[in-house]
């Protein structure tokens, strides 16, 4: 379980008039972003994404938010509200419609377009409903106006939520770039708006909590990717997120100002283009974009590739390249920009690439040593901005780890909202809105759910712990022949060893300690396989320990003639 909370019961019924609120992930942690409304019996969904995984969840390929607490209340959700086309806030949508596929998906004209694509890599075909910036829907008793705001993917929303219960502002991920590369500002206006009117609850991206100041514009971002391309004698391969398009169209400007030609390198960097070019976000002339496969053809210095792996994800496109295991190899005097900031966690892989990079040659620029991204989460003087303008009654610090929830809660509280009406609420945790007051009344089970390649949740925190011990303590397996009967050993044991470091010449020691507990095991009538494994276990885990100091996973096998 991701985030157990033993010190909270279970949630009483939701009185009348009353908002429920719960978090399913996002909650202390960058990622999985879902949170659950219900008024009236009624649900309303917003955001439903993924969480990549870290080092100690071997073999993981995503997590995915809990659906357990709504599992048996699908038909309840009016609609599933995306406020953005980010991972962490739609990779889910597919693993929750296949438990509902007729769920309403409402949201940007970019983000329906992305999640479309990814839905059809699923075969599902949705129900969308397209909006945006200064529209009202309503579904069921949730009336929804969205508000442009800015962040680092084109067309993302803010939520006005209005209920009987209340007025709630839901930021989702945005920032204040007062001269953005596509000319849409946060709308402000709006949002001092609802200020006046009277917001009741606040949810506001906290990522950037603990940074002062205000957002660097990603305009400054132009002249240092010019000086890359002024300074590259041979490729330039640039890294960043499948999604970022605007930083996208700078790569493609600077490439066509320097008489480059571009080719995407990803299976979501191709499709995710595709889909922005063919919107019109994304500005590309005619003759700029060449195919992969026909880079062989053009000199280095006449060559940008435009690739995914920012994060040191391990099958993407940049860390094969570092690991001289994708069809484009790096060469000594290329160019590798990281164009994107590093997401908590990914630290050790993003300094393996670059280490990766730069033995074969590479020239790694990154924000380390350059101005090369600039952040889509509002920093600290831009969260006492929004606080200010919209005064909320009560507040909820969202989508971020707990020093960024616990940072936004003292900017709320220097804004001027008491301090018992900031709630530091985690995933599960359930928060209440009451006659114009946010308290948690509860918890509902909420754990991690880890796709493993085509199963979904069936990987325990028992299964990692057993993949970490063989990753790091490799195995050894023994097997014995016993007489069913008297239990006694028919022949010697047989060891085998993998990754525990252990060598074969070793197993002289180890044997007597088996075959003498077994001889005791009999004399004494033991015959129970299942007590012969955990004897021979014993045995053997005792023996490595004081010999080796190690803890392998040690696999007992009785066969019983």
């Amino acid at each position: 379980m991701s985030h157990p909370h033993p010190e909270l019961d279970a949630p009483p019924p939701l009185p009348q008039q009353a908002l429920r609120v719960v978090a399913l992930g996002g909650l202390g942690e960058i990622g999985r972003n879902m949170t659950v409304f219900e008024y009236d019996g009624r649900l309303l969904i917003v955001d439903c994404g993924v969480l990549f995984p870290e080092e100690e969840q071997p073999g993981v390929d995503l997590i995915l938010p809990d659906f357990d607490h709504i599992a048996d209340r699908l038909d309840d959700v009016e609609a599933v509200v995306l406020t953005h086309g980010h991972e962490d806030h739609i990779g889910a949508v597919p693993f929750l419609l296949r438990q509902r596929p007729d769920i309403p998906l409402v949201g940007s004209k970019l983000t329906l377009a992305l999640i479309s694509a990814k839905l059809g890599e699923h075969r599902i075909k949705p129900e969308l409903v397209q909006v945006a910036e200064g529209e009202r829907r309503s579904f069921g008793a949730f009336d929804c106006e969205f508000l442009a705001v800015n962040h680092s993917i084109p067309d993302a929303l803010a939520l006005a939520l209005r209920t009987p219960a209340g007025t709630v502002l839901h930021t989702g991920d945005f920032k204040m770039d007062q001269l953005p590369l596509d000319g849409r500002l946060t709308d402000l206006g709006g949002f001092a708006r609802l200020g006046d009117e009277g917001v009741d609850l606040l949810l506001s991206d906290s990522t950037n909590a603990e940074v002062p100041g205000f957002v660097t514009s990603e305009r400054d971002i132009a002249g240092v990717v010019d000086q890359v391309f002024d300074r590259a004698d041979k490729r330039i391969i640039v890294a960043c997120f499948a999604s970022h398009i605007h930083r996208v169209q700078q790569v493609l400007d600077a490439a066509a100002a320097h008489g480059r030609k571009v080719a995407f390198v990803g299976r979501s960097m191709v499709r995710n283009m595709n889909i922005a070019r063919d919107l019109g976000y994304l500005s590309v002339p005619g003759d700029l974009l060449v195919d992969v496969r026909d880079l062989d053809d053009l000199p280095p210095d006449e060559v940008v590739l435009v690739s995914t792996g920012s994060q040191g994800e391990p099958m993407s496109a940049l860390t094969r390249m570092a690991n001289r295991d994708h069809q484009i190899r790096i060469e000594e005097g290329d160019t590798v920009l990281l164009a994107s900031s590093l997401i908590p966690g990914n630290e050790n892989s993003v300094n393996r690439v670059i280490n990766g990079l730069t033995r074969w040659g590479a020239t790694v620029v990154h924000k380390g040593n350059a101005l090369v991204h600039v952040s889509g989460h509002a920093p600290a003087g831009e969260l006492l901005y929004v606080l200010n303008m919209v005064r909320p009654r009560n507040m909820v610090p969202v989508h971020g780890e707990w020093r960024h929830l616990r940072a936004h809660a003292e900017l709320a509280q220097l804004s001027g909202v008491p301090k018992d009406r900031v709630v530091i609420a985690e995933d599960g945790v359930v928060v209440d809105l009451v006659d114009g007051r946010a308290r948690v009344t509860g918890a509902v089970p909420c754990g991690y759910v880890y796709v493993d390649g085509l199963s979904v949740g069936d990987v325990t925190e028992s299964a990692l712990k057993d993949r970490r011990i063989l990753g790091e303590e490799g195995f050894i397996s023994v097997v014995i022949a016993v007489d069913s009967t008297t239990g006694k050993l028919l022949s010697d044991p047989e060891l085998h060893t993998r990754g525990s470091g252990i060598d074969a010449e070793a197993y002289d020691e180890v044997l007597p300690r088996i075959q003498s507990a077994l001889d005791r095991a009999a004399a004494d009538g033991i015959t129970d396989p299942t007590q012969l494994r955990q004897l021979v276990r014993r045995s053997v885990g005792r023996w490595v320990n004081d010999t080796y100091r190690r803890r392998p996973m040690i696999v007992p096998v009785v066969v019983e003639v």
